[in-house]
């Protein structure tokens, strides 16, 4: 069987980080330090285990010291390009509408605080044959982490509404997705705007299909997040 080539990653990872102040004062979420190495470390390192070879990462605030450490990516097997929001910070959909240029017609799209113990290889098939240009991964959720915000009803995206969820969700946006270039087409290039909008437009059209997952994720965003996130390689990697 021919094994098709994972698609690049784009790396949401220019956001303030203010949640995590102090330490996001003076460096960016992206090199926090995570049981002994910067957190995008462990993120490219995990992605380039799941077979990707293209990431391109979206940079805002204090950009120039996340590309000082990655580099180029040569070191690690990666082909890493950056994608610069410039003196106005995009949001995370002006972010990718801006890195379009550097990727391919379909690409995932990755948040730059979150490690997704899950197969990038299944989503990616997914998506492929789901004929459709946005896929999202949704982990149920009962408001256990976060408020949650997918209508997820026998294996179909119902409803994502991050804005202003209903009773009836009970499952979450786990953080990884692929979209089609296509679908950023008609936002715009100079404002700034959510992903979050992007789906939940997508998902209004029916034109967001949903993958369930089942591993918890781990994120960063947060002190006890990142406070969990440590824990579980320390666990991990003493095992």
């Amino acid at each position: 069987m021919v094994q098709i080539p994972m698609l690049p990653v784009a790396i949401l990872a220019g956001g303030l980080a203010t949640r995590l102040h102090p330490i996001t004062q003076t460096i960016p979420k992206a090199l926090v330090d995570v049981a002994g190495q910067p957190f995008i470390l462990r993120q490219l390192a995990y992605l380039h285990m799941q077979g990707i070879r293209e990431v391109v990462i979206c940079v805002g605030y204090l950009g120039e010291m996340i590309e000082a450490v990655v580099g180029d990516g040569d070191r690690i097997g990666l082909k890493i390009r950056y994608s610069y929001d410039g003196p106005i910070l995009l949001g995370t959909g002006g972010a990718l509408k801006k890195a379009v240029p550097l990727l391919s017609d379909d690409f995932f799209v990755l948040y730059g605080d979150s490690y997704l113990p899950i197969d990038f290889a299944a989503v990616q098939q997914a998506y492929l044959a789901s004929g459709q240009q946005a896929l999202m991964t949704v982990l149920q959720n009962a408001n256990q982490w976060d408020t949650s915000n997918v209508l997820f009803t026998d294996g179909r995206l119902v409803e994502y509404n991050k804005r202003s969820p209903r009773a009836a969700m009970s499952h979450i946006d786990y953080g990884l997705g692929l979209l089609a270039a296509a679908v950023l087409s008609n936002y715009s290039a100079t404002e700034a705007f959510d992903l979050a909008d992007v789906y939940q437009d997508l998902s209004g059209q029916g034109r967001l299909c949903g993958v369930e997952v089942y591993q918890r994720f781990y994120e960063i965003g947060s002190h006890t997040g990142l406070q969990e996130t440590e824990t579980y390689f320390l666990t991990t990697e003493s095992a």
